[in-house]
């Protein structure tokens, strides 16, 4: 991995337990980024969700599509990185498919637009070429240091 994309990854303030995006494979800073997830069957939430038959959660989905969203407004070089950023909101989220442990979810965000310490980050997440989410979210910040 570049190293760029590697410092730009390591900008997540989540911890490795509840960090959705395991790879980032490209970044227009303030723009785009693509990224994977790549689930471990050893995963918690991989027991409950559904015994015998583990999937993704939908809403894991939307928050990897989230992260790697901050994560490409976060490395705007032209806007200083907003502190505190979290998911404010979800829109027009669809699910349409299923991940299961050991596979490779493909992940894109694109940064719709910005407005004081709110981005609109719009962002899907794909396995084999197929879509299985589609949705927009709201990311929320606070200005300054």
């Amino acid at each position: 991995m570049n190293p760029s994309l590697e410092i730009a990854l390591a900008t997540l303030p989540h911890g490795a337990e509840f960090r959705f995006v395991s790879r980032l494979l490209s970044l227009q800073p303030g723009i785009s980024a693509e990224g994977e997830y790549q689930p471990t069957a050893e995963l918690d939430y991989f027991r409950g969700h559904f015994p015998g038959e583990p999937i993704v959660p939908g809403v894991l989905l939307v928050e990897a599509v989230a992260q790697l969203g901050g994560i490409a407004a976060q490395a705007d070089p032209s806007i200083s990185p907003l502190r505190n950023l979290r998911l404010a909101g979800i829109r027009n989220a669809k699910i349409t498919g299923a991940a299961r442990p050991g596979q490779t979810i493909r992940l894109e965000a694109t940064v719709m637009g910005r407005m004081g310490g709110l981005i609109l980050v719009g962002g899907s997440a794909s396995m084999d070429g197929t879509l299985i989410l589609r949705c927009e979210v709201s990311l929320s910040g606070q200005e300054g240091a």
